[in-house]
């Protein structure tokens, strides 16, 4: 970018690009999808794994949820940071920096040690897995916008969107079939991958400039702070309780922290944030709706997932088979939702997205006690087919109206609030699933005749472990209480299914709010610099 910041993102790097020789642009966005896909894929293929990382580790229930948190909950904090420091020491390095740390992090979470430190020790590596994402993704978006012209811009961003977000389908797919030889592989396989997108980035002449600014580090400290403390009220409120003072403490006082950082934002000369973009009403409706979308996007495929394993009694590979329902729903939307885009704007395909996301996910929640994944999959499908519609046009035109703002920054504010989004859907549906399936066990048993205190205790084993294969799983033993429980698994898989809805109707309700947002969406489009006049859907100016 040039030394001198830019009134928009749009022009930035142009000056300096052809400066250097024009980079090769097939090879620069094919570099930058073999980076990103490592953190899409990473998304997913944890939650196949879980069950089996669960048993060979002897995790909880809440600490898997926390190994799946740990790198949502670094994204959303480092992403803001990430966006700002490609824009300030240059989006090549940045790339280079966020592929190697990822990388060496996702050999360090496969190589964890089976001791009673092997959860913190997953937690610590998945959350630097996801500052090394932070650090990659912003930038490698820029990078992407940086070597395309204005007229191209368009089509490469609707497809750098659409095949990023698909290839998070890879992740189901390579958890089944790579657990089924050692859940430590799904971490090892970001080796290749790594691999490629580096020599890819040396080979496409990507310009390297910087611009020479001031970072914000206070910034950085109050966002990253005010989304851990948040996120962690959420997430341990199934063990603190609802009502007990530290679960507030953490949720209250890390959304006063985030006050705190939006009122220091407004005066900093070089923020690490320009909040003045939520004035367009345009862009502030794509983040509300991103954010409601992703508080069922990421998490759908963790609860579905452990759902086929527990209550489907599912194989690895057989669950990755479920969620590629979603996906193939997902995959073909996508392609509709970007042609929507281009023709009539982003608000057509944010309503239809969110509508069909919000029924897709209520009726898939009404069919999960039938305990058939066979009757499931048009469920499943037309709700990842809403998530397809919205998510490429919502993410493209927030990035489009970056007026005033880097595209480092604006999808810096993008990524953070739809990784905080799914860090807090999957603590507040853990908390939900947790209570609930306790709730159900202890009914079941009691009316087995299974005495209330083990009842209790047995409830709450299996709440926590969570671990699927529940046959496998059948208390042993030869008393007549031990009988009474293996008696019961099959009623203790329903409980679990009707746990589950509950998750599943939550997020058919996340998907209605982000309806209600999309209608505020004034329908106008940004055609070629994003500084120019936005015009309405039917290409009239405004």
């Amino acid at each position: 970018m040039s030394t001198e910041r830019p009134p928009s993102g749009a022009g930035a790097g142009t000056a300096s690009v052809s400066s250097r020789g024009a980079p090769n642009q097939t090879l620069a966005l094919a570099a930058m999808l073999f980076a990103v896909s490592m953190t899409f894929i990473d998304q997913t293929i944890v939650s196949i794994a879980a069950p089996s990382i669960i048993n060979e580790l002897g995790l909880s229930s809440s600490g898997m949820q926390w190994v799946v948190n740990a790198y949502l909950l670094s994204l959303a904090a480092f992403f803001a940071l990430g966006g700002r420091l490609a824009d300030i020491f240059g989006h090549r390095r940045i790339v280079l920096i966020g592929t190697l740390t990822f990388v060496i992090s996702s050999v360090l979470c496969g190589s964890v040690p089976e001791t009673g430190f092997a959860q913190t020790w997953l937690i610590i590596f998945r959350a630097t897995q996801g500052l090394g994402a932070a650090l990659m993704f912003p930038a490698a978006l820029a990078v992407v916008i940086a070597v395309f012209p204005v007229e191209r811009r368009g089509r490469a961003l609707a497809l750098f969107f659409g095949l990023s977000g698909a290839l998070t389908a890879l992740g189901p797919l390579l958890g089944g079939w790579l657990t089924g030889w050692t859940w430590r592989a799904i971490f090892w396989v970001n080796v290749p991958v790594a691999i490629v997108a580096l020599v890819l980035t040396a080979m496409a002449r990507i310009p390297g400039d910087s611009r020479r600014e001031r970072l914000d580090v206070p910034g950085a400290v109050f966002v990253a702070v005010g989304m851990g403390l948040s996120v962690l009220g959420l997430q341990q409120a199934s063990a603190w309780g609802w009502s007990s003072f530290p679960t507030w403490l953490c949720i209250v006082g890390g959304l006063v922290v985030l006050a705190v950082f939006c009122r220091y934002e407004l005066g900093v000369e070089h923020p690490l944030i320009t909040l003045r973009v939520f004035r367009d009403r345009a862009f502030t409706a794509d983040i509300l709706v991103l954010f409601f979308a992703m508080l069922a996007f990421v998490p759908a495929f963790f609860f579905a997932s452990v759902y086929a394993q527990v209550s489907l009694s599912a194989s690895p590979n057989q669950a990755a088979l479920f969620l590629l329902y979603f996906f193939a729903g997902f995959g073909i939307a996508s392609q509709w939702g970007g042609r929507i885009l281009d023709k009539r704007g982003a608000r057509p395909a944010m309503k239809l997205g969110t509508a069909l996301g919000a029924v897709g996910f209520a009726l898939w929640a009404h069919k999960l006690t039938d305990l058939s994944m066979h009757d499931q999959w048009p469920y499943a499908a037309l709700a990842g087919a809403g998530i397809g519609f919205l998510l490429a046009p919502a993410s493209t035109d927030a990035v489009n109206r970056s007026i005033g703002a880097s595209y480092g920054e604006v999808t810096g504010i993008t990524q953070t609030v739809r990784n905080f989004s799914a860090a807090i859907g999957i603590a507040v549906f853990g908390t939900v699933l947790t209570h609930v399936t306790t709730d159900r066990v202890v009914e079941t048993l009691a009316a087995k005749g299974v005495p209330e205190s083990a009842a209790q205790d047995a409830s709450r084993g299996i709440a926590e472990a969570v671990t699927g294969h529940a046959d496998d799983r059948a208390p042993t033993g030869s008393g007549e209480q031990a009988q009474l429980m293996r008696d019961s698994m099959d009623a203790i898989r329903l409980d679990f299914a009707e746990a589950n809805q509950w998750v599943f109707y939550g997020m058919a309700i996340a998907l209605a709010l982000a309806f209600l947002c999309a209608l505020l969406h004034p329908g106008t489009r940004v055609t070629g610099h994003p500084a120019a006049v936005p015009t309405r859907a039917d290409g009239e100016p405004s």
